[in-house]
Order: structure tokens, then C-alpha cells, then sequence
């Protein structure tokens, strides 16, 4: 069972800006309810930090107190923070959207792939979502030995015709593609490295480097997959279907590495956290994933965006020829450009121009351009639903309900 602990009230830090008290109730309360273990949330608007809150325990066994700088695992959120450097390759020349990925990697183009485009790859549409044979945590840790496993995987689905969420390897064809286009041949992780979380001076990696302290890393405390069982009604239907079939295309499209498992905690071993899997093991603070995307809302000019390429990631996807159901979830979904959109039954920031990720347990980040918001929450408690954890639910709703006013999250 996941671990609960009671959390006393004098156990949160931070401030926020006169008006945004609200989420500071809600942050203490989600503190003081045993929902947390530690965690951490923060908004950015305009530019400018107005929210940034943490509280409870790095680690719950040890009851070691969750700091200002405390990092952790964000799982999918990773996949914006990939997007958003991915965009900031884009907006420097090195690739294009619109381009075709074996234009820039010849060896894509094995087993019916030659006409897979970058967005539609972007857009989880090209089939690619599981490995056969998965490859072994060695085998990630070496670009060199994966992009090759990578370039003779063959579709699940006709590219282009239907899409499924690609969990773990999406990031990998990313980082790929941006080693092949960038002219020093950085991985995703470098590039976000040199590029942005350097100058911004960011706490946020995608392999966490040597020279972090570990002790900053808060202990991921997960639940075993049996557990599901119990939490039924917070997932939908449709997705436990799919979850629970141990050879069905979501289990295999989550079980890479092979002997990597989130559910028996391998996600707090050093050995996987020093690879980069830039769809599922970035590590950072709340801080520096809303400043990052706090930054692409207003705007973009601090991390490198061009106005064509944000205008790019706020407009509408294009759904695939098979409708919104997605083939590895087997729930309704929406991608873009890396990006999670907002639909009815996730709606997040204030209009349809939003984009982020929601990650697994119920971290999430995203973009508002029409607020200009950047928000952030992350968590050492992994929670059970598939998006909209309560919890980071109701500090969204804090933000963008009590105090900006905007239409309801869900």
C-alpha cells in the first residue's frame, strides 16, 4: 500500500503574491489531509513568480523534510519539458515540424516508416509506442547502441491514421532526431542543459548529472499494480481495460526498459535516474518547470522561441483519421507538437491555446498564453488517476477558478 503520513501543519515553506492566497489554503490543506507526502506547486504569470510553495517529507520513511530545493521524479511532465527544448531546436533552424523524420535519419525509414512526419511522430501517431525486443536499461544508457532498435521498430497502426500514447519511447526518437540535427550532436538532456536550464539557472535535468546532491532527491513512494484493484472508480473505464491486459499494447508500451519497473520503484534508483529518458524521468523542482513554461506563455523570447514556432504549439492539432480514441490508452486524447491539449474531460488553463503534460501519480506542468501562467505541481506520493489528480485538481482550480476567474478546470 502506498505509504500515508501525517503531515504537521508547520511543515510548508514558501510565499505567494498578494491575491493568491487561495492556493496557499489549498496546498495547506491537501498538506494537512494525508494526501501528501511532500510535494510542491508554483505559478508563474507574466514572467513573474507569484506562487511557489512546498511542504511535507522528502522522504516519507525517514521523515526527511521536503526543502526549497527539493527535486523529484515527474515522470510523463518530462514530456513537455522534452517538448519545450524540442521547440527551442526548432525555433534555432535544426529541424522542422513539417519535415520528414527520415530526412534527417535515413535508417527511419525501415519497416513502412519513410513517411512518418515530425509532427505526426510528435503527435503520437506514428505506432512506435512499444519496443520488440525492449531494450535494456545498458542499451538506453548508449544513444549509440538505441538509435538503431529504435529505426527498425515497425508501427503497432499505419502512421498517420490513428494515434496511442507513446509513454517511454517518444522521447527517445526525440532526442535522437535533435543528436542528428544539432550541430554538436547533444542528446535532449544536454540540450536543455547548455541551452536553457543553465542560463536560466533551472533546477531540471532529463539524466540526473553527478554533481547533484542526492540528498536533494525526494523518495518516490509508489503503489504495486495489484493496488489498482482498489482504486477502480478513479480511473476510466476504458483505460483499465487496457492497463490490465498484461500483453495488451499500454502494458508493453510501459514496461521499457526492460527490468525497469515505476510500480516496484526502480525509479529511485541512481542507476536509472542518471539515464536519460526524456519521456519519463525528468527531475526537477515545481520552481523550474513553471518558470520554464511560465516563460512560453509569456511569450518565449527568454528560452529561444520564435513567435511562429510558439504560435505553432498553442494552435489547435489536427486529430488523426481515426478519431480521438486513443489505441494504447483507449481513452480519448489529444496531441501536439509533444504536448497534451485540453479537452472536456481535461481542461486546463483558460482556452484551447494551453499545452503541457500531466504525469504519472498526478504531477503536471503547463502553459496558459492567454494568462500568460506557467503552473507546476509535483509530488512524491503517486496518486491513481490517469490525469486531474485531486489534488493538483483543486490547486489548478485555485489558480485559474478563484483567482484568475477563468473557466472551470476539470
Amino acid at each position: 500500500m502506498v505509504l500515508k503520513v501525517a503531515v504537521p501543519p508547520d511543515m510548508m515553506g514558501g510565499d505567494v503574491d498578494e491575491g493568491y492566497g487561495k492556493v496557499a489554503d489549498v496546498f495547506r490543506a491537501n498538506l494537512a489531509s494525508g494526501a501528501e507526502i511532500g510535494a510542491a506547486v508554483a505559478v508563474y504569470r507574466d514572467g513573474v513568480k507569484v506562487v511557489d510553495l512546498w511542504g511535507g517529507y522528502r522522504n516519507g520513511l525517514s521523515k526527511a523534510p521536503w526543502q526549497a530545493d527539493t527535486m523529484v521524479n515527474m515522470f510523463s511532465t518530462t514530456k513537455g519539458i522534452t517538448a519545450l527544448t524540442f521547440a527551442v531546436a526548432v525555433s534555432k533552424g535544426l529541424l522542422s515540424y513539417d519535415a520528414k523524420v527520415a530526412d534527417y535519419w535515413p535508417e527511419f525509414a525501415q519497416a513502412g516508416k519513410g513517411d512518418v512526419t515530425v509532427r505526426q511522430l510528435l503527435a503520437h501517431q506514428a505506432g512506435l509506442s512499444a519496443l520488440t525486443p525492449a531494450p535494456a536499461l545498458a542499451d538506453v544508457a548508449d544513444p549509440d547502441r538505441l538509435a538503431p532498435i529504435l529505426a527498425r521498430q515497425a508501427p503497432a497502426w499505419p502512421p498517420g491514421t490513428r494515434h496511442g500514447y507513446h509513454a517511454i519511447t517518444l522521447g527517445w526518437y526525440q532526442s535522437e532526431l535533435l543528436r542528428r540535427t544539432d550541430p554538436a550532436g547533444r542528446t535532449v538532456g544536454r540540450f536543455l542543459a547548455d541551452e536553457i536550464a543553465a542560463p536560466l539557472g533551472l533546477d531540471l535535468h532529463i539524466g540526473l548529472p553527478d554533481h547533484v546532491s542526492r540528498a536533494r532527491i525526494a523518495h518516490l513512494h509508489s503503489w504495486k499494480r495489484a493496488e489498482t484493484l482498489l482504486h477502480l472508480k478513479e480511473m476510466p473505464a476504458g483505460f483499465l481495460a487496457a492497463a490490465l491486459n498484461p500483453v495488451g499494447l499500454a502494458a508493453r508500451s510501459t514496461t521499457i526498459p526492460k527490468g525497469v519497473d515505476p510500480f516496484a520503484g526502480d525509479y529511485n534508483r541512481d542507476a536509472v535516474r542518471v539515464v536519460e529518458m526524456p519521456s519519463s524521468n525528468g527531475i526537477g523542482t515545481a520552481r523550474a518547470v513553471a518558470r520554464l513554461y511560465g516563460s512560453a506563455a509569456s511569450g518565449g523570447a527568454e528560452i529561444g522561441l520564435t513567435a511562429s514556432t510558439l504560435a505553432a504549439l498553442a494552435a489547435p492539432p489536427i486529430p488523426p483519421g481515426k478519431g480521438l480514441r486513443d489505441k494504447v490508452l483507449n481513452v480519448d486524447t489529444v496531441f501536439s507538437l509533444g504536448f497534451a491539449k485540453p479537452l472536456p474531460q481535461l481542461h486546463f488553463g483558460s482556452t484551447d491555446k494551453a499545452f503541457g503534460t500531466p504525469g504519472f501519480g498526478g504531477s503536471f506542468g503547463f502553459a496558459d498564453p492567454d494568462t500568460g501562467v506557467g503552473f507546476a505541481y509535483v509530488m512524491n506520493r503517486l496518486g491513481f488517476h490517469l490525469y486531474s489528480d485531486p489534488r493538483e485538481l483543486a490547486l489548478r482550480q485555485a489558480v485559474f477558478r478563484d483567482v484568475l476567474g477563468v473557466r472551470p478546470q476539470s
